[in-house]
């Protein structure tokens, strides 16, 4: 099941071509995209994913995303949906045809939810610490690297991923190379010290997380500590429990990192879930 709608207010089908192959969003990936989770018919978090569109979008010196097109894309879309409760809405913005008149590309695409992700909710996941490459001031340093930026320019991401599964693993928590928690690739991560959540800053050259700022939203009025700082790699091998958070995934629970065995959070797990639905 898949529901295509585009910024002019039409429905279109999905397995019919779109996009055209000057499109500089697949020649050069210069573009930048949000994923929502929909949920009995209501898009979670929509304006923090428009609003992080719109940031991304100024990262690139793109024309700012047309708002108003992309929340009646994303109501046509969740009005034409006829599959489960929940899928994955995805907001799609390009630069436009190479060569063209520069007006841009966009669109929003429904889709069903994978089984491994389910899965992974449920279960839990391994992953491996892999290096980013960078240091914890590059992004301030060098702002044309587009740390934090969600572009369509996935391909470090996606590699990342497949080392993981060279390496036996299901993800990836990536590092700066002093040993900086940064974040996964397509998600942020969490760590519980006691009634304490952490997550790394967005300083680092990070994306921030909608779904990790609803559950502090939540956590934090339940009387939880929530912090925004510097975790070393060191610190995830002994906490009491490491999430990955991401609209799609939700929250879900790292159970092996580098091949380390970490203690079980499986009922930290169903706490920080019922917090989290607690905000819908």
């Amino acid at each position: 099941m898949r529901v295509l709608a585009l910024l002019d207010g039409t429905l279109a089908d999905p397995d019919s071509p779109q996009i055209r192959v000057e499109d500089l969003g697949l020649m050069r990936g210069d573009g930048v995209f949000e994923t929502i989770l929909v949920v009995d018919g209501k898009p979670r978090e929509l304006t923090p994913h428009l609003d992080r569109l719109d940031r991304s979008a100024a990262m690139l010196d793109m024309q700012p995303p047309p708002r108003a097109e992309f929340e009646r894309a994303v109501e046509l879309v969740i009005g034409n949906w006829a599959g489960g409760k929940e899928f994955a809405l995805k907001l799609v913005y390009t630069r436009g045809v190479e060569g063209g008149d520069g007006t841009p590309t966009g669109f929003a695409l429904g889709m069903e939810i994978g089984a491994k992700v389910l899965k992974q909710r449920a279960e839990g996941l391994s992953a491996v610490t892999l290096d980013r490459g960078i240091d914890a001031n590059l992004a301030d340093r060098a702002p044309w690297l587009l740390l934090g930026a969600k572009s369509l320019s996935y391909a470090i991401n996606m590699a990342a991923l497949r080392e993981a599964e060279r390496r036996g693993a299901a993800e990836v928590v990536f590092t700066t190379s002093d040993g900086s928690v940064l974040e996964g690739p397509t998600s942020t991560l969490i760590l519980v010290r006691g009634k304490t959540l952490v997550t790394p800053p967005s300083k680092l050259g990070i994306l921030p997380g909608t779904t990790q700022y609803a559950l502090f939203r939540a956590a934090e009025r339940a009387g939880w500590t929530v912090l925004v700082e510097p975790i070393q790699t060191g610190e995830l091998y002994d906490a009491e429990g490491v999430f990955l958070a991401s609209s799609v995934r939700k929250i879900t629970r790292v159970n092996v990192l580098d091949g380390k065995q970490l203690p079980d959070s499986a009922a930290l797990l169903t706490e920080l879930q019922g917090l989290y639905e607690s905000e819908y």
